[in-house]
């Protein structure tokens, strides 16, 4: 096949489900930054309450996303989706009800469910449509993904100017309904007598959930995946809670700040593809190795550099760094697993993901009050640099086998 129509075969597989993605993350975003922590000051949440009632989503992908990403193996990638969408423009209509903090808690666990499927089933699709340019695939898939964390946020403060949080909710629950017409596009790989017997009554359901939940096999394929992922993301988001504060003190302007991670998440988003061919062409383990080599080579200098040019530079390091390693470990996955568990493997992937953002913070914070900012920094580089000699090593032993 010619290199046109590579691509256009890649961009028809692709489409529905990026699209159905970026509309659903970008309304998703809309009702979470900047005005979930406002809708919550409203209500009387304060202080750590507050801070819990923002992130308390990201510990329901941790718990259900294995889950969800198993039940899509069994039942079709398509439907949970749907449902997942159902799910997405039915709960922000209930905003509107809640009186007291406690309820939105509550609120935040049930919302979360719908991009806890989102988020492995979306992936185990395009690990599954995709044989061959994976980690370029995933690339591109992942514009998706950042272009909701940019155009949600923007839509969302200028929303608030005019109407108030809960008519904005409203809105969030109507864009998301236009998710249903790509996914009315989508269509599933695997034929159905490659498929595991469709749930069709009680207890068919109750077996295809104990089935799930027996993921050791994927774990054994997923987890060094996993634990690269989760431990970017671990040093990425302490880097993020805490290099805002550190940097004033010793000079820089909340502007200064402001595009210091706006040019990180921008090398990131445009270098993403270009990453993701670099590791189809490379092999895997080398481009994580590379992406983790330039991740800590970046966290070592912001320890000792001051503010100027070269500490900006470390901006488009960190971001060419993610660029390297997450389409990279999303294709290495993909590659590791049958159709059949891909979506378990992709679940598994996103617990491991969200646990190292949860974790950061709180782990960057000790580290801080017990050491100091740079010296954490430096631990946080020896971490990954450590990491790092374990890809390259692999890199050298091992190469991806495809079990589609």
């Amino acid at each position: 096949m010619t290199e046109n129509g590579t691509s256009r075969s890649l961009w028809q597989a692709l489409w529905p489900v990026t699209a159905a993605d970026f509309i659903i993350r970008s309304a998703y975003q809309m009702g979470k930054t900047p005005l979930l922590p406002i809708f919550a000051a409203s209500l009387g949440a304060t202080g750590a309450l507050l801070g819990f009632i923002t992130s308390v989503s990201t510990l329901t992908g941790m718990i259900s996303k294995p889950l969800f990403g198993a039940l899509s193996d069994r039942g079709g990638r398509r439907r949970w989706l749907l449902l997942a969408t159902a799910l997405l423009v039915l709960t922000p209509f209930l905003y509107a009800w809640l009186n007291r903090p406690e309820q939105l808690v509550l609120l935040r666990l049930f919302h979360g469910l719908g991009t806890a499927i989102y988020g492995p089933v979306t992936l185990a699709h395009v690990g599954e449509r995709i044989k061959t340019r994976r980690a370029e695939s995933f690339g591109w898939f992942g514009y998706a993904r950042s272009g909701g964390y940019i155009v949600g946020p923007l839509l969302g403060g200028w929303l608030l100017f005019t109407l108030d949080a809960a008519t904005v909710y409203r809105i969030v629950g109507v864009l998301s309904a236009a998710a249903f017409v790509p996914l009315f596009h989508l269509r599933e790989e695997r034929e159905e007598t490659e498929t595991s017997p469709r749930p069709s009554s009680g207890q068919a359901q109750l077996t295809s959930i104990r089935q799930a939940l027996r993921l050791r096999w994927v774990v054994q394929r997923v987890w060094l995946a996993g634990a690269w992922e989760a431990l970017s993301y671990l040093a990425l988001y302490a880097l993020r809670a805490f290099l805002p504060i550190f940097a004033l003190a010793a000079g820089a302007t909340a502007f200064d700040v402001g595009t210091y991670f706006a040019a990180q998440e921008a090398t990131h988003i445009l270098a993403r593809p270009h990453g993701g061919r670099l590791g189809d062409r490379w092999g895997y383990y080398p481009c994580i190795a590379l992406g983790l080599t330039l991740l800590a080579l970046a966290l070592l200098l912001l320890s000792v550099l001051q503010h100027g040019a070269i500490w900006f530079s470390t901006a488009l390091a960190l971001g060419l760094a993610q660029a390297l390693i997450f389409p990279a470990t999303l294709a290495l996955v993909s590659g590791r697993l049958p159709a059949t568990q891909l979506g378990a493997g992709m679940g598994f992937l996103g617990a491991l993901r969200n646990g190292g953002k949860v974790l950061g913070p709180l782990l960057g914070g000790f580290l801080i009050q017990w050491l100091g900012f740079q010296s954490s920094l430096q631990c946080f580089a020896l971490l990954v640099l450590a990491c790092a000699a374990v890809s390259f090593w692999r890199s050298f032993r091992f190469r991806p086998v495809s079990l589609n």
